[in-house]
């Protein structure tokens, strides 16, 4: 049958039974721990619709089933729009665990979306959100088939109501309901702020390993005392309300509870927000050993806890002792107190307790209403009684934003408008009135934000010419004004926003929008009945959800990682990672690399970097010094004593005592160690008359301690192996004594010692040391523990190479449900192919190559596939190299492919974000996607390396490793050094280079005097008879050499000066002279050539010499400098003093600080005596003469032309002046050179 009723929405006082006729829905009670929703039985309430409203509306009562087969009917109001809601009274509190819905029967209504409400009340209704995130559940498809919700956690609510969000576009609002569930029982006890609960023990009981304390609580107060635990000599916790989150203090001693944070009172950890909502909350306090688990609702977290807390006595409200303030006490209701498994408010119901403590909760009604919008607005008449010009008004509001709206007003007399707004974001005016056209402002001033999500009162008062303001009362501020602002009967007060602008209506809010909850509303002392409201009796409304407070902390738990700060507004969050060292919408992706390996591949040179080893992983980045060789990159780590430290003998301590502190943390030294394919200490011990390790039989007179943790034990030294009990010389059998493994357990009086490297990981790094034999006289003993250095990144260079298409490697589920970075670096040759994809039930994970210059990143959560691309202007199927970095989180997914501008989305607001994944993970070829064709290496998770080596040692068409690295990383190989291809990347070999380093960019040079010459041998390919003044041409037809190249640096004063000579047996020469004409000529190069010896005044400025600093001299391929500095085994000759300097920096105390470093590179061609310098070069012994000093104040560079050799004709005009300059002079010429 149809039954009419004057209302659009209604109540079921009581739930109908199944299957009955007249019913409009069915509860099915279960058995709440079964893990299937079966039906337990039917619980028979009968009852007629009823409702409280008068507006007009149909309903539709018939059988109900959820059943395509069976029953029939439904709920259809009258009205299909998205102010109508069903809702349901269960008749006392109850387990809801699931709900299921159905269209009405035989029809083509059905919802599509809806939101969930609950309230124990019927007041104070709590939205029920899935994932914390999103608040609409789908609904129907069709009329007849059941969709049903089954929730992540029960809710305990009488009240259930039901909104319809969308519906079927060619129908209307349509619904069967059903409802699982099962009775719910409790203890409740209400406390009013001076009452309390005490629980002692009277017998200490026997040792338990886990001690639990959990309650529920619900108020509408953001301040008190909630439980308070007692253990031994004073020491206490403390759970405190504040601010509406609880804080759990530790202290010991009695402070009062206002004095927590004043007295010395520790503060453990913070957790929760809102929780004055007058909702009920979860508490859980477990004691685990010395540790605390503090849950608030689904949030835990562990904190530290002194051992004389390992037994409580209970306290709850407050019991401390007097006095207390009374705003500090608890005031709401309190369920199921559970101490392990005594129910404490049970006990008290048969006990005594303190002050007004009743069993039952006595909820005040509070009707709030949220603004959720632009749109949002609140328009209410004056009142009659304004007419004398006396009025007032006041509200309470909570918000995130920092500008919004509050309320506004037309003055017609005046011709004004008055704007009371919030304009946190202006520290000098918190909240303002302002009446337009008199260019008046009121501003009230406060001590902290008014956007920090509490309640804040707001007091309005006018008074014929008089206006006052008042916010929050005695704790907050007041301003006046004398400007008269007559409110009347016909007034419009528009709270939160306007009204769509028509004729009629005259609201401007300039604010666009206020984000937040109202309460409170009064106009002369009297509340606003919002619920006349809400039913359009009374004022009117958009866009509101009244009898409801819809705040959300986005904060609390904060989504931002790794310290990053969060703030937040109504509609999102953002978190600040300044000074966290990671980057990223939530602060999880790091800014630095996780190993020297790594920065050495990006061209960085030795130097101090910050590394972080797990990169989005928990453990933080660490300043280490990355030491980048030619053929290693090692990570050295410091301790606090790396120094050969002395030990004195001492008749009054029989031992001396070492502790290391590493400038890394625990689990940084773990990461690096784990990580590095090869770490070593040095190990030393000096000794005169001091025995180490005695014999392998007795007991050691000395031992270290290391490895992970608080380290093990060992007892063998530098350069043997573990637990073998000797030093590298038993181990090596050189020993100074055979009947002994070390040489300092020869007991001589002499010094000796036994040094060595320890080279095994499971026992590094060394963390303290114990020297035993140092008390007999005589004994002298020092001790060097150097830095722990570990090199190779077995991360880094994990790779795997596929060779066909259909090749693939599987690792386990992916875990990244709120956070999720993966990064990799591949080759390939292919156009496109699948790096990795991970399937769920319907979300899922993947990352491709789409074309030969795209990357494409897919994802779905539950909210629709989304791809982020990035696409390059160059091909990425070129064989080389390159990175791939995705992630995604609950704000944005990005996309950076190499150094090309990251690509981001943003995820959608109120979403689902939890990824939800549970197939394999894929890498490479799946079965309904291309697969990839080349290399993929380093593939990191969440900071956590796969093992693709491994894995491929045992899947076919996967071969572990991958080739090639030159073709990416060549190019860092400077100054003519050559890339080395090696299993785990590339070195440069700068043999043919004169400078060294790890890409050979570090300059290789000296500072010489006028004495100093270093002549460089070359080895002819012929032996030529040294007798002869002449050798027939035909022997060296085949050299065909006709330029040379020269190149150095140098930094002088001296002029003239000799900068290179080559000379022959066969009287054939080269010379580079530096020369000025006079005083105010900037020096100029001279290049000579002959065939036919040296006048007798070029060998004279040959003879001058050099004094400066010369660097990076190279003749062709030969680099004689840097083989009398680095090489002394090579064809070398040095004689007079060679330091080794640097030609680039300077120093105030050195005489030439005013000189500047010229850099040459000559290339000179011998076109008119081919082979002739080839044969001084290649046949013949030559000597190469070179005098430097550095010294240098500034450097400019300058670019010449080549200069090319003089003609032999011309060999005797040379403008040199034989006069050497004074080398202490400072240079005139103070530029650059390239010839």
């Amino acid at each position: 049958m149809d039954l009419t009723l004057q209302t659009p929405r209604f109540k079921v006082a009581y739930l109908a039974v199944c299957h009955e006729t007249d019913s409009l829905l069915a509860l099915k009670w279960l058995r709440c721990n079964s893990s299937q929703l079966l039906p337990l039985e039917y619980v028979a309430l009968r009852s007629r619709c009823k409702t409280r409203f008068a507006a007009v509306g149909v309903f539709k009562t018939h059988s109900l089933s959820l059943s395509p087969c069976v029953g029939a009917g439904g709920w259809s109001p009258l009205v299909s729009d998205r102010y109508q809601w069903l809702e349901v009274d269960l008749g006392r509190r109850t387990q809801i665990t699931a709900v299921a819905t159905q269209g009405r029967y035989g029809s083509s209504d059905w919802l599509t979306a809806y939101l969930l409400m609950f309230s124990d009340t019927g007041h104070n209704w709590r939205q029920h959100r899935q994932e914390d995130s999103l608040g609409a559940f789908p609904g129907n498809s069709n009329a007849d088939t059941v969709v049903q919700y089954k929730l992540e956690q029960p809710v305990i609510a009488r009240y259930l109501r039901l909104i319809p969000l969308d519906w079927n576009p060619t129908g209307r609002i349509g619904l069967r309901l059903e409802i699982y569930g099962c009775r719910y029982t409790s203890d409740v006890a209400s406390f009013d702020g001076s009452s309390s609960l005490v629980y002692r023990l009277s017998v200490r009981p026997s040792w338990m390993t886990m001690e639990i304390i959990s309650l529920k609580f619900k108020t509408l107060k953001n301040s008190g005392t909630l439980l308070h635990a007692e253990g031994l000599r004073d020491h206490s916790l403390t759970l405190v309300l504040e601010k509406g989150k609880l804080l759990l203090y530790h202290q010991q001693g009695r402070p009062l509870v206002s004095q927590l944070s004043s007295s010395g009172g520790q503060l453990l950890v913070s957790l929760g927000s809102l929780l004055d909502d007058q909702h009920w909350h979860h508490v859980k306090l477990e004691r685990l050993s010395t540790h605390v688990n503090l849950t608030v609702d689904k949030n835990t977290q562990q904190v530290h806890v002194p051992a004389e807390l390992s037994h409580w006595h209970i306290h709850t409200s407050h019991g401390l002792q007097k006095p207390i303030l009374s705003n500090r006490n608890f005031h709401g209701c309190m369920e199921n107190l559970l101490y392990s498994d005594l129910n404490l408010i049970h006990l008290a119901k048969h006990n005594s307790p303190q002050g007004n403590v009743t069993f039952s909760c006595a909820e005040p009604v509070s009707v709030g209403v949220t603004f959720t919008d632009s749109h949002s607005f609140l328009q209410l008449p004056g009142l009659t009684s304004w007419s004398s010009g006396v009025a007032s008004v006041t509200l309470q509001f909570r918000t995130w934003n920092k500008v919004g709206l509050l309320l506004t007003f037309d003055l017609p007399q005046q011709d004004g408008t008055v704007l009371l707004y919030l304009n946190s974001g202006c520290p000098s005016h918190l909240l303002s009135v302002t009446l337009e056209n008199h260019r008046s402002d009121i501003h009230t001033h406060f001590s902290s934000g008014l956007n920090d999500g509490q309640w804040h009162s707001v007091e309005l008062n006018f008074r014929q010419d008089h206006l006052s303001i008042t916010v929050d009362k005695d704790e907050g501020a007041t301003a006046h004004t004398s400007i008269p602002l007559p409110l009347t009967s016909h007034s419009q007060l528009f709270f939160g926003g306007c009204p769509p602008q028509t004729s009629s209506q005259d609201c401007r809010n300039p604010f666009k929008v206020f984000q937040g909850c109202m309460r409170l509303l009064t106009l002369d002392d009297q509340i606003v009945d919002l619920i006349s409201v809400q039913q359009r009796l009374l004022g009117n409304y958009s866009h509101l959800q009244i009898d409801m407070c819809g705040i959300v902390d986005r904060c609390s738990p904060s989504h931002c990682e790794h310290g990053g700060r969060c703030t937040q507004s109504w509609s999102t969050f953002h978190c600040n990672c300044s000074n966290s060292g990671y980057r990223g919408a939530t602060c999880h992706s790091s800014t630095y690399e996780q190993s020297c390996e790594v920065y050495k591949h990006k061209g960085n040179t030795s130097g101090h970097y910050y590394i972080d080893v797990d990169g989005s992983g928990p453990i933080k980045p660490q300043l280490i010094y990355c030491n980048m060789t030619e053929d290693r990159t090692w990570m050295v780590i410091q301790h606090n004593n790396t120094e050969l430290t002395r030990v004195q003998s001492s008749l009054e301590r029989n031992q001396h005592f070492a502790h290391f502190d590493y400038s890394s943390e625990e689990e940084q030294l773990a990461g690096i160690i784990g990580q590095s394919e090869h770490c070593e200490q040095e190990l030393s011990y000096h000794c005169r008359k001091s025995r180490l390790l005695n014999t392998l039989e007795g007991s050691p007179f000395s031992w270290w301690v290391g490895g992970p943790g608080s380290g093990q034990v060992q007892m063998y030294w530098g350069g043997a192996l573990p637990g073998s009990r000797q030093c590298a010389c038993g181990l090596q059998d050189s020993c100074l004594d055979p009947s002994h493994y070390c040489n300092c357990d020869a007991d001589y009086d002499q010094w000796t010692d036994d040094s060595g490297l320890l080279t095994h990981k499971e026992t590094l790094p060394v963390r303290s040391l114990v020297l035993g034999d140092i008390q007999r006289p005589g004994s002298e003993a020092a001790y060097r523990v150097g830095p722990l250095q570990c090199h190779g990144d077995k991360n880094f260079w994990n790779a795997a190479f596929f060779d066909k298409e259909t090749s693939y490697l599987h690792f386990p589920t992916f875990h990244g449900e709120l956070n999720a970075d993966i990064s990799f670096l591949f080759k390939t040759t292919s156009s496109s192919g699948v790096f990795l994809e991970n399937l769920g039930i319907k979300d899922f994970i993947r990352i491709e190559l789409s074309s030969s210059s795209e990357v494409v990143f897919s994802f779905d959560v539950g909210n629709g596939p989304l791809d982020v691309r990035v696409e390059t202007h160059i091909p990425l199927n070129d064989n080389r190299w390159h990175s791939v970095r995705a992630e995604r989180n609950v704000k944005e997914a990005s996309l950076r492919v190499d150094d090309f501008p990251a690509a981001t989305q943003e995820a959608p607001a109120d979403g689902l974000i939890h990824l939800q994944l549970n197939s394999q993970l894929f890498i490479g070829e799946e079965q309904e996607q291309k697969g990839f064709l080349g290399c993929i290496r380093s593939l990191q998770l969440n900071g956590v390396t796969l093992d693709l080596e491994e894995r491929a040692k045992i899947t076919p068409g996967v071969r572990p490793g991958c080739p090639g690295h030159c073709s990416s990383y060549g190019l860092l190989c400077q100054n003519q050094g050559r890339c080395v291809e090696k299993a785990n990347g590339f070195s440069c070999d700068c043999g043919q280079s004169a400078f060294t380093g790890a890409f050979c960019h570090k300059e290789v040079s000296a500072s010489l005097k006028s004495t100093t010459s270093i002549t460089y041998i070359l080895k002819e390919p012929y032996e030529p008879s040294r007798n002869s003044s002449a050798l027939p041409s035909s022997i060296y037809s085949d050299i065909t050499l006709r330029a040379e190249n020269i190149s150095l640096s140098f930094r002088t004063s001296q002029s003239p000066a000799l900068l290179l000579h080559v000379s022959s047996f066969y009287r054939e020469y080269l010379t580079l002279l530096i020369n000025k004409h006079g005083e105010d000529t900037p020096a100029a190069f001279f290049v000579l050539c002959f065939s036919d010896g040296l006048d007798a005044e070029l060998a004279g400025l040959t003879s001058l010499g050099f004094t400066g600093c010369l660097s990076g001299v190279r003749f062709n391929s030969i680099s004689p400098l840097k083989a009398a500095l680095l090489h002394p085994d090579s064809p070398v000759i040095v004689s007079g003093p060679l330091v080794q300097s640097s030609c680039v920096s300077s120093s105030p105390a050195n005489p030439y600080a005013a000189e500047t470093t010229h850099s040459l590179s000559v290339l000179i061609f011998f076109l008119w005596f081919p082979g002739v310098i080839a044969v001084v070069i290649f046949v013949t012994v030559s000597a190469l003469v070179v005098m430097a000093r550095f010294i240098c104040s500034r450097k400019e560079t300058y670019r010449n032309q080549e200069v090319k050799a003089a003609q032999p004709e011309d060999g005797h005009e040379f403008p040199f002046s034989s006069q050497a300059d004074s080398p202490s002079a400072p240079s005139e010429n103070q530029k650059e050179y390239f010839i």
